[in-house]
């Protein structure tokens, strides 16, 4: 039987890959050119509105003295929206690891239970929290517990996934060892899952602080509260000075927030 030579299967197997790719790089630019011509979007446009749009912004965007005077009550709602953010993911973070337990394929106690958590982590995660916000308006109106829940139920989502993969993936031989030695389910938890997950655990809690900080300040836009209702208050009162200021503030806040949880990051890793 006539057998390929290596050579030419390796060839074959770059020439599949090259048309692959070739196919999905024109299939991305036809889908851009269709969306440009339905949206009636030009790149040229675009491009040279920019610095039209860098002059205003440096002659408009920033702070004057009225602005500074309104500093103290920036800094408490941004106080509020970033204290919101904390307690949502410790709250997320609490219900996610009970999930991820049922969850986990290591030590679920049925299938069937982690294959709805799974799915049910995977649907929370999957809608936007700008979604849930605008879902939960109808319930709870205009208020800070609207924006608690929509931010909730995503950071549930997405912490349960990842604690399920973090426990299938990392303690998997300890709570085998473990069950070896006739340990009780509570034993394995506390004594396998959780020292030997709990960096890791540690880290993704760490990361959606900081992604719920910046969710927070859209969602305040919907809920009427923190920081996001100040920012909008500003815009549409055209105070473009208090707005800028507004802007500044929780961008030092994301970037003093990455900064203290990567350096935390180093000390549990």
């Amino acid at each position: 039987m006539f057998k390929a030579k290596p050579g030419r299967a390796q060839e074959s197997v770059f020439a599949r890959r090259k048309r692959v790719y070739t196919l999905t790089l024109l299939g991305v630019i036809g889908f851009y050119l269709l969306a440009s011509l339905v949206t009636q979007f030009s790149a040229k446009d675009g491009i040279s509105a920019l610095p039209r749009a860098f002059s205003w912004i440096v002659g408009n965007l920033v702070p004057t003295e009225k602005a500074l005077r309104r500093l103290p009550n920036i800094l408490q709602k941004l106080m509020e929206t970033t204290l919101l953010s904390i307690s949502v993911t410790v709250v997320a973070g609490l219900f996610a690891f009970f999930f991820s337990l049922l969850g986990s394929k290591t030590t679920g106690a049925h299938r069937w239970i982690g294959r709805l958590v799974r799915i049910a982590a995977a649907f929370f995660r999957n809608v936007p929290d700008v979604v849930w916000a605008m879902l939960l308006l109808f319930s709870f109106g205009q208020n800070i517990l609207t924006g608690f829940f929509a931010l909730f139920f995503t950071t549930f989502g997405m912490l349960t996934r990842t604690f399920i993969e973090t426990i299938d993936e990392v303690s998997a031989a300890c709570t085998e060892a473990l069950s070896a030695t006739g340990a009780t389910y509570l034993q394995t938890v506390f004594q396998a899952i959780i020292p030997s997950s709990i960096s890791e655990m540690l880290t993704w809690v760490l990361f959606m602080i900081e992604t719920n900080i910046r969710s927070s300040t859209l969602i305040g836009m919907l809920t009427a509260t923190g920081i996001g209702y100040l920012f909008d208050l500003y815009y549409k009162r055209l105070d473009y000075g208090s707005a800028s200021l507004v802007v500044l503030c929780i961008v030092l806040t994301v970037i003093l927030i990455e900064t203290l949880s990567t350096r935390i990051r180093k000390v549990i890793l």
